[in-house]
């Protein structure tokens, strides 16, 4: 895709562009891979920091976040929780009490839109790293499944950042990780002295301070859409979540990745994608989730009443909408 050198697409892939001939030689960039997708960075240099240094960094903060919270890797300690006995209680290494505090805050917050325990109605129906190949699940499965799933079940001690197995309870961060990981890498650059740069990880993006000139950090918001719009990101990081990317089919059954855990079910609604603003990409990350999993018009009056920035944007006829908080903040 054909993007500017200042500008990232959000929900989406960004590409390396070719630097204009006005950017001075302070203004890098890197990129690779990470989490089954790829992270790329924009930023300001002005001490000239080794690039290698640079990336050592964001590799050293994204490899902390997989072995703590990736699902993907039965050595994680997500994965040792997962396997452990009924009634062990696990101290949480710091990013992973952070995120579990997260995820459970707004968990009860929208009653159960973002719930960290559906992972085995994930695989359920064909997604994540124990995903069924059957096609459509039985309701009998389903049935089975909703026994262990449930953020209730969770007993989190925040304040020591300890967490209860009851007993078969998968955990799944997949919807706030990745978020959490941009947020990560951030701080990781921040302790290099970089005060100017665009971090980005599947999509997920976060920028702070501003690009060499004093111009802001841009973003293409729903970049394949017709509504496309560019906004800036100062001091703040944007998530989308849709169906567009994941969707399987069987038999003539479509359905999205998203499964809401209050039904056990894919969402079926005329939403597209849900695109979130906010200081934290983590936030952003979950809120999206949790706004998708709404709908359009419960997840719109859930964000007007939390005061939360997000774009609805819909399939076929259902237009664009946007809350009071994204407004204010895009001028959109």
């Amino acid at each position: 895709m054909g993007l500017s050198f200042s500008t990232w697409r959000a929900g989406g892939y960004a590409n390396a562009a070719v630097p204009r001939r006005a950017d001075p030689a302070t203004l890098q960039q890197l990129g690779g891979q990470t989490m089954g997708t790829t992270w790329s960075l924009r930023f300001d240099n002005p001490r000239m920091l080794p690039l290698e240094q640079v990336r050592e960094a964001v590799d050293a903060a994204l490899a902390r976040v997989i072995a703590q919270m990736s699902h993907w890797e039965p050595a994680s300690d997500i994965g040792r929780f997962n396997r452990a006995p009924a009634g062990s209680r696990h101290v949480l290494p710091k990013e992973f009490a952070e995120v579990m505090s997260c995820a459970l805050h707004w968990a009860r917050i929208s009653e159960g839109a973002i719930d960290p325990t559906v992972g085995p109605l994930v695989a359920c129906w064909g997604f994540g790293p124990d995903a069924e190949e059957s096609g459509l699940p039985s309701p009998e499965a389903i049935a089975e499944l909703r026994a262990r799933t449930g953020w209730q079940q969770l007993d989190f001690d925040g304040a020591r950042g300890t967490l209860l197995q009851p007993g078969s309870v998968t955990l799944d961060l997949s919807g706030i990780a990745k978020g959490f990981a941009v947020d990560h890498g951030v701080e990781a650059l921040r302790g290099l002295g970089l005060t100017d740069l665009l971090f980005e990880i599947g999509g997920e993006l976060r920028g702070i301070g501003r690009r060499p000139g004093g111009h802001p950090w841009q973003v293409l918001v729903d970049g394949e859409s017709p509504v496309a719009q560019r906004i800036p990101l100062a001091d703040m990081a944007i998530a989308t979540s849709g169906d567009r990317w994941h969707r399987r089919e069987h038999e003539g059954h479509r359905w999205s990745h998203t499964i809401d855990p209050r039904n056990s079910e894919p969402v079926a609604h005329a939403l597209a994608s849900v695109t979130v603003l906010h200081a934290q990409c983590m936030q952003a990350d979950a809120l999206a989730t949790v706004l998708t999993v709404l709908g359009p018009d419960d997840g719109l009056a859930f964000a007007e009443r939390h005061d939360i920035a997000a774009l609805f944007i819909g399939h076929g006829d259902v237009g664009p909408r946007a809350t009071r908080a994204w407004i204010a903040q895009t001028g959109a």
